[in-house]
This record gives C-alpha cells, structure tokens and sequence, in this order.
C-alpha cells in the first residue's frame, strides 16, 4: 500500500513519488498505490469512514514515518485538528511465514467481495465463517458480527452499503484489525478511528516503543544487538513509571489470555511493538503478530521439520519438533505471560527499589519459568500475574505515577 523506506524506485521503473503534503512533514509514499485507492473510492468500488478525507476534502495527510523497519508501514497522520497514526496493508491474509516477517504487499488489493447483489443478511454470513474458521466456535460469534457492521457503517446512516463491505472484509482479513475490533473497548488497545479500503487509522501514541530511541532502520542493521540493548536501558522513564507500564502490560496478557473469543498467542513481544501515553498508560502498537491459538495450530499442525527450529512463527511462538514423524506439533511451549516477564526482566530490575527488588527478581523467575504442558497452568498463570501486579501496584500506589 505505501513504503517508508527511502526513494527505491516504484514497481515499473518510475521514479519516486512526490511528496505528500502533510502539515510540517514532507513523506515520500507510493503515491501510486494512494492514487489507486482513492481511484476506488471514487468510483465507487470501497468507501470508508476515512475515505472523504483522504480522497476528496484533503483533510487527512500523511505526516512522517513511524516506522524502524521497511515491512512495517506506519505514519503520523493529521486528521483536521486530531493526530493519528495510519497503518498500511502490510501482511498477507492468513500469512503464516514460518522463520520469516512479511514484506509489504506487492499485489493491487482487488477489492473484488462481496459482489454486487449480496445481501446484508449474506455479507453477516460471510463475515459469520470467516469468524468461525479463524477463532471457533467461540463466544458470541453473532455479537461480534453486528460490531463488524456498526464499525463497517462509516458514515453512521444505520445501513452498510456494498462500497463499505468492501473496504471492511479486506481488513478483516487482517489478524491485527480483527484483534483490534475486538478489544476495542479494553484500556490498551489503541482505538480506531477510521479506515478507507485496507487502510486505516488509530490514536496517536505519545511513545511507539517501550523503551530506546528510536533509530532508522538503516542505522539499526549496523549496531550490535547486545550494544543495542544496553543502549535501550539508558533511555527509559524512572521506576514508578516503569512499573505502570509493566502493569497495562500485564493486564493485556490477561485480556488475550481465555477471553471470550478464544486465547491469542503473542509471538512477537519485541519492545518495539508497545508504546505508550503521557500518564504512561501502555498502548499495543503494533500487533500483527498476535494470532487466534486455533489459527497457529492449524497453520502449524504436521508441517514438516528436522529441528525444533523449525517449529517457530514469528520470533516467540515454538512448538516441538516430533522426531519420529518429523513434524512439529500444535502445541506451544511458553505461554504469553512467561514471554512478556521475559521482556520485563532487566525493564523492571533495573532501577528497582532495594525493598522489593528480591521479591520481583523471585517473582518475574517464576514466571519465565512457566509452561503450556504444566499441570495447574491456568491456576499458576493467574497467582503470578497477580502476584507482580500487587507487588508493583503496592509500591507506586501512593505516587502521582499511578
């Protein structure tokens, strides 16, 4: 849909595309690919709550780009007076790249279902199997088809036109945009605020990483990752703020973990992917790589391996290799709370309080230490996640950070 990363050629030969105007900023975006969305929009194939500001009144501009890495398409946007952040087509449906990120699309989304003549009662049965095939026969499934079309109806007039429909079932293609619709009312989901196509738009996040400085990816490729991660530790906020985040953190492992449609498998819990707000409220960033459990073990069920490496989706999600039919099994090892302790721990420790600085080493330990095959999983992924919250909500409590 749109790159950051420098003035590669486009796709054909062409030279770089213009600027886009954009309040202060200048971006350099595939202006081709924007073209032939707003080309969609007006005549008349997708529309989108978005779609008018982008394509006919001008009022939402591309500001700069968010992003470290080229596959990761994020850019400040300014809506009329409100900032934003627009996140472009970025993955492939269902695109389960074991060992590997996905490239931006190189394909033209064709926008081509449903087709003219669906009905609404149809396009909720379709959304309706989508929905199954993703997450099971989980929650109220029918719930959250009506939340899809409340969503879909971008310009609020009680119905959802075929244009709309469009534009809605290329998002829901998405695992992060699902996610999205479905934590929306939950403290640390960024909230959505429009879309146009395969495009769309969340809050602005003061901070787009837990902790660092935010470098360009060229700059990244060249500085050695133990150095790095030095480096991130000198530029993070004091302690009681810290804990705060660590907290929203812990409390979204909970949303995802068993919630009323089903587990959700984090398996990328890189710091660059969580940001967070003036009152140090943790936001998700970026969450393409958070995925239905069900989606991972069927996408991940008998594929064929030598090695338990070969096991693995994203950077954090590995199941085991079973050597004697040389195919990896469905179930994953570590559970989201053991891998988020694991991020935490030098986050956390560093810095600590001497009072509690043994009792949390101990604790966030046990908690690295959990496993998906131990028996009493569920009863001791809930004694350690509240453990750490009381602990560190007991020491900042009485501060202005909490």
């Amino acid at each position: 849909m749109c790159h950051c990363h420098g003035e590669a050629a486009l796709p054909g030969g062409l030279a770089p595309a213009a600027p886009l105007r954009a309040g202060t900023f200048l971006i350099h975006a595939d202006e081709i690919s924007l073209h032939l969305l707003c080309d969609k929009y007006k005549t008349g194939v997708i529309d989108g709550s978005a779609c008018s500001s982008l394509c006919a009144k001008e009022t939402l501009y591309f500001g700069k780009c968010l992003s470290t890495k080229p596959n990761k398409q994020m850019y400040l946007g300014i809506w009329g007076n409100l900032q934003g952040v627009i996140k472009c087509q970025m993955e492939e449906a269902a695109q389960f790249d074991f060992g590997t990120d996905p490239e931006p699309r190189k394909e033209i989304v064709l926008f081509d279902k449903p087709t003219r003549g669906t009905t609404v009662e149809k396009f909720k049965e379709m959304v309706y199997g989508l929905f199954k095939a993703k997450l099971g026969e989980q929650g109220n499934l029918s719930e959250l088809v009506n939340l899809i079309l409340s969503f879909a109806d971008g310009n609020k007039d009680g119905r959802v036109s075929l244009p709309e429909a469009k534009s809605a079932w290329a998002l829901l293609q998405l695992d992060e945009f699902l996610l999205m619709v479905i934590l929306q009312d939950k403290e640390h989901t960024p909230k959505l605020m429009g879309f146009c196509g395969d495009l769309y738009v969340i809050e602005r996040v003061e901070y787009t990483s837990l902790y660092g400085i935010s470098l360009p990816w060229i700059i990244e490729l060249f500085i050695p990752s133990g150095f790095r991660r030095s480096m991130d530790q000198w530029f993070t906020p004091s302690w009681p703020r810290k804990a705060k985040i660590a907290i929203g953190l812990l409390e979204f492992v909970e949303d995802i973990f068993h919630g009323p449609y089903g587990n959700f498998l984090m398996c990328d819990t890189s710091a660059k992917n969580l940001g967070y707000n003036d009152k140090y409220d943790l936001k998700m960033m970026d969450m393409r790589k958070i995925v239905p459990e069900m989606n991972l073990k069927e996408m991940i069920k008998d594929r064929p391996c030598e090695s338990d490496m070969d096991c693995v989706y994203g950077t954090d999600c590995r199941t085991v290799c079973d050597q004697s039919k040389m195919r990896c099994t469905t179930e994953v090892i570590q559970p989201n709370l053991a891998k988020v302790c694991q991020l935490l721990k030098d986050y956390l420790l560093r810095g600590a309080p001497s009072d509690i600085h043994e009792e949390l080493e101990k604790q966030l330990y046990l908690c690295i230490a959990l496993k998906v095959t131990a028996n009493q999983m569920e009863m001791e992924h809930s004694l350690i996640l509240n453990n750490l919250k009381m602990l560190l909500w007991k020491k900042i409590s009485h501060t202005n950070d909490s």
